[in-house]
């Protein structure tokens, strides 16, 4: 019988189905546009799509993340029952997510001396981090100890390989998930700039690239250069409302590398907000992650 409860957020960017089918417990961000303010919760209670139809015709949607109550809340809710908590959070870098579950761990820790609570940073968002939890299940369902899986995710957190291309920079600008002058240079230019999360779990570019059909050509090449033991990987892809590249992608991934399992799966509103329509990202486990240098 297991003693711990694994918890994510909505960053992760999983399939409902996947969520609902594992039970998996998580902490909901929020985004807000025209004056309103949504829940996101994996597309069940907001269509992904309209979210990325409104920002192609002028939303500007702002996010919100998760505070130190709402995790208090969670945790208790687990630990009340005799479990252990391990939480699998968006990077810190990204979202102040992490913080917050860090936060109400010491507020709370007094009143379940008894349980444990472990806050993972997954330097990562959208399928990345889904991927991170994903394996984390599946060790669990194996029987895997607390120990164990919280042994995994930090031998491997540095192993999982992210590439992201977007359509517009401006989102990631205005979010500031980029600089100024990086989208400045590159909307002038007309470049559509392979970006990675590197160790710390920031965002940097790592190619520059003219073309989207170059573009999807080079991330195929960039996974059969860094993918380890690929009969054994699950390989991820999540995009914002376009689906039709997201699976030529797929297919070009399979042309050239045998690989358990490419899920696919469209961006949630909070992490869209940054990617924008169009973005598309593909995350796999690899050699270690690109830092600050360009992909040759």
């Amino acid at each position: 019988m297991n003693d711990y409860v694994i918890i994510t957020d909505s960053c992760c960017d999983l399939p409902y189905e996947y969520i609902e089918e594992k039970n998996i417990s998580f902490v909901s961000l929020t985004f807000s546009y025209n004056g309103n303010e949504f829940d996101d919760d994996f597309g069940k209670s907001f269509e992904q799509k309209k979210f990325f139809d409104d920002m192609r015709n002028g939303a500007v949607p702002k996010t919100s993340q998760p505070n130190a109550e709402q995790f208090i809340a969670k945790f208790r809710e687990i630990m009340s029952s005799g479990k252990d908590v391990l939480f699998i959070g968006v990077s810190s870098q990204l979202s102040g997510t992490v913080n917050s579950a860090r936060i109400a761990k010491d507020m709370i820790k007094d009143e379940f001396p008894n349980n444990r609570i472990y806050i993972f940073d997954s330097l990562s968002a959208s399928l990345g981090q889904g991927l991170m939890v994903m394996n984390a299940v599946e060790m669990q369902e194996s029987g895997a100890t607390f120990e164990e899986i919280v042994d995994y995710l930090e031998m491997n957190v540095q192993n999982l390989n992210i590439y992201i291309t977007v359509d517009d920079l401006a989102h990631l600008k205005r979010g500031g998930r980029i600089s100024t002058t990086a989208a400045t240079v590159g909307m002038m230019l007309h470049l559509k700039p392979v970006l990675t999360i590197n160790y710390e779990g920031r965002v940097i570019p790592v190619l520059k690239i003219r073309g989207r059909k170059k573009t999807i050509k080079r991330l195929t090449e960039v996974i059969k250069e860094r993918i380890i033991n690929f009969e054994e990987q699950r390989i991820a892809i999540c995009h914002g409302d376009c689906i039709e590249e997201a699976i030529k992608l797929r297919n070009l991934i399979l042309e050239e590398v045998d690989v358990k399992e490419v899920l696919i799966n469209t961006i949630g509103p909070v992490v869209g907000t940054y990617g924008g329509p169009g973005a598309l990202a593909i995350f796999f486990m690899g050699k270690e992650r690109q830092q600050n240098i360009i992909v040759k």
